[in-house]
């Protein structure tokens, strides 16, 4: 199933090795969701129960943490007749990134649970900007290896936009993540462009890395980029 493969992906370019399945905390039905989420309209959205360390972080360290990831049935129904990891294209591309947005946000709190670190929504929503960039890349070089993706970066984060009422005030954060996501995609699609002989896999090893980093060391790291 999509989301299935879309976490397997994730988990072996991330060398992540979470034990749970996407699945076992899916929701698509809103009116189950808690009352206080239920007026959204994203066609995704991940729910975490309390605690929370402050209005602009999850603590995931928390053992009571309880995490559900919302997902209309309308956008699951569209990626089953049109199943991005078995061919990618415009008409489905938006759809793609929808669901892994959620799977990323997913697995990060989930990632971040185990090794018992707390984890902000900006770093949430900048790793996910990261992922859609990476997997995107990744489905592509798969589905025509001659052809770099050179349109994807102008694509994903030139051309986004931000819907003040999906934000719901919270515009500027999505604004900054994704402004930290394409500086470091930038450097990313630079060494994966490169003819270089082991670039991948030193850009595979470079996106671990980044993974693995405190959230603020991780706006540090970006900040130093050329």
């Amino acid at each position: 199933m999509i989301l299935s493969r879309l976490q397997t992906l994730l988990g072996a370019i991330y060398d992540l090795g979470v034990a749970y399945d996407v699945y076992d905390f899916l929701v698509t039905d809103r009116t189950s969701l808690p009352s206080e989420v239920r007026h959204r309209r994203c066609e995704e959205d991940l729910i975490v129960a309390e605690p929370l360390c402050d209005p602009q972080a999850v603590e995931a360290g928390s053992p009571e943490m309880a995490v559900s990831l919302y997902l209309d049935p309308a956008l699951i129904d569209r990626l089953a007749r049109q199943d991005p990891t078995e061919r990618l294209h415009g008409g489905n591309v938006a759809d793609c990134w929808a669901a892994l947005e959620g799977v990323s946000h997913f697995l990060c709190v989930a990632w971040h649970a185990d090794h018992d670190r707390p984890v902000s929504l900006l770093e949430l929503e900048m790793q996910a900007e990261v992922d859609k960039y990476v997997v995107t890349y990744w489905l592509m070089q798969q589905q025509s290896p001659r052809r770099f993706p050179a349109e994807l970066r102008r694509l994903l984060f030139d051309r986004a936009h931000v819907d003040p009422i999906l934000a719901e005030g919270r515009e500027a954060l999505y604004r900054r993540a994704s402004r930290y996501a394409e500086k470091f995609c930038r450097g990313i699609e630079r060494d994966l462009r490169s003819e270089r002989l082991g670039a991948e896999r030193e850009v595979l090893a470079r996106l671990r890395r980044f993974y693995r980093l405190p959230g603020v060391r991780k706006l540090a790291h970006i900040d130093s980029l050329d």
